[in-house]
């Protein structure tokens, strides 16, 4: 199974995620998954980026009790409770996402809401996957 991005001819191509992506096969839906160690269910960390990087971890591992890969990732969607926070930690969090999946940019979505349903929860990311 092939991932492949799709970009509208004569756009450039956005820094960090794909417009849009094309693949077949199985898909996977993940729930979405916090920045807090799962058996646990305590945050490690107040820090956005750290709790970025958590969650992604997360994603990586309900990815593997798929069968899947990062790189099978087709959609990310997070949902952050601090734009300035956000804006504020790319770096970090850029650092954490290529360690985490590589240079594998699927179509993204970022979208500021007031919480999150865990209270200390900073961010939420859902993804797709088809393998």
């Amino acid at each position: 199974m092939t991932v492949v991005p799709i970009e509208p001819e004569g756009w450039p191509r956005p820094k960090g995620y794909a417009s849009a992506v094309s693949a077949s096969g199985n898909t996977i839906f993940i729930s979405g998954q916090i920045g807090w160690d799962p058996l646990t269910q305590r945050f490690a960390s107040d820090d956005f980026a750290t709790q970025v990087r958590q969650a992604l971890a997360n994603i990586v591992a309900v990815l593997h009790a798929a069968g899947a890969q990062p790189e099978h990732v087709t959609r990310l969607t997070w949902f952050v409770t601090d734009r300035a926070m956000y804006l504020s930690s790319r770096r970090a969090i850029g650092v954490a996402y290529r360690e985490l999946f590589g240079r594998h940019y699927p179509a993204m979505s970022v979208v500021v809401v007031k919480q999150l349903l865990e209270f200390d929860a900073k961010v939420e990311i859902e993804a797709t996957a088809v393998i």
